[in-house]
């Protein structure tokens, strides 16, 4: 059992190294449309370029860790992760910067399907949705990381110095992980054990693809997360600054919050859905209070600054209860589609983060005054109200479309071996 918790703490280090990366532009976000002269639409399209390459492979990414397993894959996956953290340190271009993001979030897409994929092969099935959230957990360590300390780092050195730094760190991971991490438990009986699948990759995307419920599942995945992604990955620091006046520096803290409560968040919701029995309720109040937390915090600017980081810290606390739907649509399919259907779920989640930061972007553009600090566009305080509106529609949807989804009681809905 040692093993196992040292390979499910490497894979969850992929996720935290993963999440750094992501959400690493909402601390650079002057410094990149100063360095390249970019619009609003033109940063959220840099960013977003993470999103798309991780869209692209999300899919693939599933069937090819269910094949050959998640060792192999995911070793490549973390290099190139840091390969493209490197390119991006060394750009000197749009087109060379979008590139290295690209390369970056080609590699990330592997992160959380291995992750899963590895919790399915080495815990005892009940405990996946606790070791899910704690996954979750570790992640978003990175994402804080790549929020306050990033943005000491990149004030004391500078933004190409510290990708550069992310870039090594990668390399090192991937070392451990190819050295320590196996495909399975060497003893699992045929009821969990979640080898590598032989069988055809198209006709395991074509269980998934034919299953209503996994399309429901993950426009509801897409729609709960994008606002995180977003605003803390994105727009969150400028926003903070121009909404409350705070320096960069305290921006960024306010923002870590988010993957703080995030973190802190994933698994007492995994925990308390395994109590219930249920997973639904969880997530619909779950969102529900992240709605009102996200909404209060763009829309009421008068707010008290411990207000403020309180309601960020519960928007991410609360938004964490969406990742049960992850274990909801790993219990609608057979196990050994585990990684595959993550995957396809997991593709909605990058849709959507693909299309809402050049779109957020836009909208800024549409509403910039001219303003010009140190060569970056800065956006009013109304841009940003338009703009973000964006997001409280999304936690609008994702709430219509938990309502179709069935409740799978914490259950195999099928049975947990291939027919």
């Amino acid at each position: 059992m040692f093993r196992a918790w040292i390979i499910w703490l490497l894979s969850a280090l992929f996720m935290c190294y993963k999440f750094a990366i992501e959400v690493s532009p909402s601390v650079m976000t002057s410094h990149l449309m100063g360095e390249f002269n970019l619009s609003g639409a033109q940063m959220g399209n840099l960013a977003a370029c993470y999103f798309y390459a991780y869209l692209l492979l999300q899919i693939p990414a599933g069937l090819l860790v269910d094949r050959w397993g998640p060792r192999k894959v995911t070793t490549i996956a973390i290099v190139l992760c840091a390969f493209g953290a490197f390119l991006f340190s060394q750009s000197h271009s749009f087109l060379m910067a979008a590139t290295g993001r690209f390369i970056t979030g080609a590699g990330a897409a592997f992160a959380a399907i291995n992750c899963l994929k590895l919790v399915a092969n080495w815990f005892p099935t009940r405990q996946f949705a606790l070791m899910a959230g704690l996954m979750m957990t570790v992640g978003m360590l990175g994402a804080v990381a790549g929020q306050a300390p990033l943005s000491s780092f990149i004030a004391l050195l500078g933004w190409r110095e510290a990708m550069a730094v992310l870039a090594l760190i990668g390399v090192t991971l991937a070392l451990l992980f190819v050295w320590v991490v196996r495909d399975h438990a060497p003893n699992r009986t045929k009821e969990v054990d979640l080898t590598p699948q032989k069988s055809g990759i198209f006709e395991n995307f074509k269980t998934i693809f034919r299953n209503r419920q996994a399309w429901y599942l993950s426009f509801y995945s897409g729609f709960a997360f994008a606002p995180v992604s977003a605003f803390g990955g994105l727009w969150g620091v400028p926003f903070l600054t121009e909404a409350f006046g705070y320096s960069a520096s305290a921006a960024a803290k306010g923002s870590s919050l988010i993957f703080l409560g995030f973190g802190l968040g994933a698994p007492l919701f995994g925990w308390l859905s395994d109590r219930m029995g249920k997973r639904k309720p969880v997530m619909f109040w779950g969102t529900l209070a992240a709605a009102v937390c996200l909404t209060s915090v763009l829309y009421m600017p008068q707010l008290d600054d411990y207000i403020v980081f309180s309601l960020l810290f519960l928007f991410g606390f609360s938004i964490s209860s969406f990742l049960l739907c992850f274990t909801m649509i790993k219990e609608m399919h057979y196990a050994a589609l585990a990684a595959t259907s993550v995957g396809f779920m997991n593709a909605f989640d990058a849709l959507f983060g693909a299309f809402s930061d050049p779109l957020t972007g836009k909208v800024l553009d549409l509403w910039w005054t001219g303003a010009v600090f140190n060569g970056a566009r800065v956006f009013s305080l109304t841009a940003y109200h338009y703009a973000l509106f964006i997001l409280v529609v999304y936690f609008i949807l994702a709430l219509v479309l938990l309502k179709p989804i069935k409740e799978t009681h914490c259950k195999q809905v099928y049975p947990s071996t291939m027919p």
